[in-house]
């Protein structure tokens, strides 16, 4: 999602955003994962969105367009369409106001769905994949002409480029706070926007550093099949939101004194969940507690990846 905004942002000046209510999504396509307040916040905090218009309309129209001034709408390249059957962007395609952005290969909802309801661990970036999850990746994404190419489970493919794309490419300024949060940032949702936000109000020039662990280290203190989105599904998705200024990559689990050296790090925030103890058996927040420069951040928000993941068995018969 985060990548079709962006290149919606690019095709124009300023990017409005129409998100549908709960009622017209389970209307068209079924019931929703998030609740519309929650898809509300995700997307007003992805950084190339300008506005959002709470409860669009289902059908893009020329109506809507020109109530909120806008030249032509985005979509990408694969049809909706309405419950009975029609494509919803008829109208402004032949109005010739209709633009069309690539879709994202490699990731999709179905896709991530499905990997909550498998248990598996193949989607994990370097693990090879076993032949169990092929088996029911294929029943899963076929459609009645085969495979499709959207909702069959295939491998996010990261390229350099991409995370260029997605990085804001700024260096800390003089007088900046920086400040560094650690985590999975598995299905980066709600309770992630509202925590980098808690955050991001700590400083007057914040310049989050978010550090994210490799999926084996994820696994290690989460178990199960998490995370459920690889490092670079989840790097391109804490990149995107508007509060992370730069993303490590594989982050070491132990907040050590070189990392904290070597980005000149202020603060050191964690949100109210869990810490599990490294290897060894020891905190790892050692060090920044030592220096005196950590802060539990309260995001005043429940969401937690395993409640998605909850919400999602609780729908599997819907889905």
């Amino acid at each position: 999602h985060s990548n079709q905004l962006r290149q919606a942002r690019a095709m124009g000046d300023y990017l409005i955003v129409g998100v549908h209510t709960d009622e017209e999504i389970a209307k068209h396509k079924g019931p929703p994962v998030f609740t519309q307040e929650e898809r509300y916040k995700m997307v007003q905090a992805i950084k190339w969105v300008d506005e959002i218009v709470p409860g669009a309309p289902y059908v893009s129209t020329l109506e809507t367009l020109d109530k909120y001034n806008c030249d032509f709408c985005v979509h990408g390249d694969d049809i909706t369409l309405t419950i009975d059957g029609k494509d919803t962007y008829e109208e402004v395609k032949t109005a010739g106001r209709y633009r069309e952005c690539k879709r994202t290969q490699g990731v999709s909802t179905t896709d991530l769905v499905g990997r909550m309801l498998l248990m598996t661990k193949a989607h994990h970036s370097n693990i090879d994949e076993d032949l169990d999850y092929r088996k029911h990746t294929d029943n899963f994404g076929k459609g009645p002409k085969g495979r499709s190419p959207w909702t069959g489970v295939s491998q996010f493919l990261q390229t350099s480029q991409k995370i260029i794309q997605f990085a804001s490419g700024k260096e800390p300024q003089p007088g900046d706070t920086i400040i560094y949060v650690a985590g999975a940032f598995d299905l980066f949702h709600i309770g992630h926007v509202d925590f980098l936000e808690k955050v991001h109000q700590l400083a007057e020039r914040p310049y989050i550093i978010a550090g994210l662990h490799f999926d084996q280290e994820v696994n290690r203190y989460k178990g199960k099949n998490y995370p459920i989105m690889n490092i670079h599904e989840r790097t391109l998705s804490v990149l995107a939101c508007r509060y992370v200024s730069e993303v490590v990559i594989g982050a070491p689990y132990a907040v050590t004194a070189d990392l904290l050296d070597h980005f000149r790090v202020t603060l050191v925030c964690h949100g109210m969940t869990e810490v599990v103890p490294d290897k060894d058996g020891s905190d790892p927040y050692e060090e920044p507690k030592r220096r005196g420069i950590f802060q539990l951040v309260d995001s005043g928000s429940n969401l937690t990846t395993d409640l998605i993941v909850q919400r999602i068995i609780k729908n599997r018969l819907a889905f």
